[in-house]
């Protein structure tokens, strides 16, 4: 069998890589290819293409790479015709990946969403779309399972695969070691994101609500997490000498189980740190086109994913000129030093948590795609010998 997966920023990386190791466990000699980053290439994923360089964020900043993306497109369609997968398995990056369906269902091809279209928050016309070219929709939340089966998919809910991935590697004294912040405290996590954009929106107001809040904290230390598709270099120059700063890559699970508070950008990371409890002011800034654009298109009450969840506010959000240094600064100082507001926040992120359900979502997702491509094999073996 062969079984093609396709994923476009860090996160469906990520989500990719652990279901690729969950679909070999079960069928060692499966072929996988397609899209995604260096966490899937490990996981066994041969990678026609990997786009983390250039994966976008905003109706305006994506058009800087279209082109690219249309190259891929073409390439990818290709593909499907002449390698016939079993199986196209698609992991969030909705704009580039809902084409891709489009064709693979020309094609005869299944299609398997996984982190499938935010349709419950963005365009309710998304779902039926999906659905009418989607053979299954495996759904990590709730509410998202009702709003595509609703649309008339075929939808598993198989629950979020971060209940079981979320977790440090390194005890709080290890990682104080091992990150240099031995005799510190408090210990202050910033999560810039994981694309040059916001890298590019996010960093400096972090930094300079940093050194606000060393003010108040003069014994502070700052962990700036970047994700694994990132390098140090690309914020080095923006980092001020004087502020105790250190940049740790691919370890955001370890910083966020030391760290007493963060300031993280919206995304993925947020539930991360909701369910490593870990206390978090979400923020948000992008170009002043894009987020006009958003706010006429997003039908959701909140932007952070543990409040999304929860049908709450749980942790504080913060958007664009919201999320200045001075603002920053005051929600983290507020985590810091309010307990009782600290103690209202994790036992949100335990409501989120009882929300998500039990341990076990990978493995549900690799059973729910094997048995599409099993389907589909079988099909085409019967085509075959009745030719």
């Amino acid at each position: 069998m062969k079984i093609m997966m396709v994923a476009g920023e860090a996160s469906g990386d990520l989500h990719g890589s652990h279901l690729a190791a969950e679909i070999k466990k079960r069928e060692p000699d499966l072929e996988l290819f397609g899209m995604g980053g260096p966490m899937m290439a490990q996981a066994g994923v041969e990678l026609l293409y990997d786009p983390t360089a250039i994966s976008a964020i905003g109706f305006i900043e994506v058009l800087r790479s279209v082109q690219i993306l249309r190259r891929v497109l073409s390439r990818f369609a290709e593909e499907l015709e002449k390698r016939r997968p079993d199986c196209l398995v698609l992991i969030d990056f909705p704009e580039f990946n809902m084409r891709l369906a489009e064709v693979a269902k020309t094609q005869g091809i299944p299609v398997v969403y996984y982190f499938s279209p935010s349709a419950w928050a963005w365009r309710k016309g998304r779902a039926k779309t999906v659905a009418g070219h989607a053979t299954k929709v495996c759904a990590v939340l709730p509410f998202e399972a009702q709003v595509y089966r609703e649309a008339g998919a075929s939808v598993e809910y198989v629950g979020h695969p971060l209940v079981d991935v979320a977790k440090p590697t390194l005890s709080p004294d290890e990682a104080r070691k091992a990150f240099g912040c031995e005799g510190k405290h408090p210990v202050i996590a910033l999560l810039p994101g994981s694309r040059k954009q916001e890298l590019d929106n996010h960093v400096a107001p972090m930094l300079a609500a940093a050194e606000q809040l060393l003010e108040k904290y003069p014994n502070a230390f700052f962990l700036m997490a970047l994700a694994h598709t990132m390098s140090e270099e690309q914020i080095k120059e923006k980092l001020p000498k004087e502020l105790p700063v250190r940049v740790v890559r691919g370890q955001t699970y370890d910083v966020l189980g030391l760290a007493d508070a963060a300031a993280s950008k919206m995304g993925t990371v947020t539930l991360e740190a909701a369910l490593i409890g870990c206390p978090i002011v979400a923020l948000y800034r992008t170009s002043r086109s894009t987020y006009l654009i958003a706010r006429q298109l997003y039908r959701g009450r909140y932007v952070a994913l543990p409040n999304i969840i929860a049908g709450r506010e749980i942790v504080p959000e913060l958007l664009q000129d919201d999320a200045s240094p001075q603002r920053i600064a005051a929600e983290v100082a507020a985590l810091l030093s309010d307990e009782k507001r600290r103690q209202a926040i994790i036992e949100g992120y335990q409501e989120v948590r009882r929300i998500l359900g039990g341990p076990g979502a990978v493995g549900r997702a690799a059973d729910a795609v094997l048995s599409v491509a099993r389907a589909q094999a079988r099909r085409a073996e019967g085509g075959t010998r009745g030719s």
